[in-house]
């Protein structure tokens, strides 16, 4: 089995309710949920939304050491347009701008947003990584 692949991204939130409002404005599609723990598909692997409370209580840790670490979670996009058009969208759902959109030094184009948690999240073109029709980095 190879392992260098992720299956789950989870996200700790501190209201399940307001965050699954949140990723279900901007589109994700609910695969189940119950009081402490919502799952969206992803083709083949799933993004987890934990309540604070759960997560820490599922890790063994104290809810105080789970906070949003430095990282991002990255989307890409076919081109320049359709990463304005997410961001704009992300904007109208409830994300916080971090940086508007803007072309790279590196050639792409990219913006980032945090979402009601403060996950950062960027949008992205990457005309080094073409996206196949399903969007997946081809």
């Amino acid at each position: 089995m190879p392992f260098n692949r992720v299956t789950f991204i989870t996200l700790a939130v501190a209201e399940l309710p307001r965050a699954r409002a949140y990723y279900e404005a901007l589109g994700w599609q609910l695969e189940s949920a119950n009081e402490m723990v919502a799952f969206y598909d992803m083709g083949g692997s799933k993004f987890g939304l934990f309540t604070l409370d759960g997560l820490a209580q599922e890790t063994g840790r104290e809810a105080s050491d789970l906070r949003t670490g430095a990282m991002t979670l990255a989307q890409n996009y076919p081109d320049p347009a359709a990463v304005d058009a997410a961001y704009a969208h992300a904007l109208k759902c409830g994300a916080t701008p971090v940086r508007a959109p803007f072309e790279t030094n590196w050639g792409g184009y990219s913006c980032y947003v945090a979402d009601p948690d403060g996950h950062v999240w960027e949008f992205a073109h990457n005309p080094f990584s073409p996206l196949d029709q399903d969007g997946r980095i081809a």
